[in-house]
């Protein structure tokens, strides 16, 4: 204990004091470090936020182009236009017992 006594009374006391002001600039230095990253991690959330909404928009508008490309008046309509497909008239049930 005296040891330490002595380490930080010596030189007219002046240990101390340097240790601490060194103590606080490495603290201020770990802020600013911390506040810039921080900065950084909001920006990107904020690209990815925006990102997130283009691709919501852009499947919604997939999904209502899907229902209007399966809409059944539009495939009867390629069916019998394009593909000359007529609805049967006469059904024939086929049984397949022996």
């Amino acid at each position: 204990m005296r040891r330490l006594r002595e380490l930080f009374e010596g030189r007219g006391g002046m240990l101390l004091p340097l240790a601490l002001i060194f103590l606080v600039v490495i603290s201020a230095l770990a802020v600013v470090r911390t506040k810039h990253e921080n900065r950084g991690l909001v920006n990107e959330l904020t690209r990815e936020r925006a990102e997130k909404e283009r691709l919501d928009m852009e499947w919604a508008q997939l999904q209502l182009e899907e229902a209007t490309l399966a809409h059944h008046a539009r495939v009867e309509k390629i069916a019998r236009e394009q593909l000359g497909m007529t609805e049967p008239h006469d059904y024939a049930v086929v049984s397949s017992k022996p």
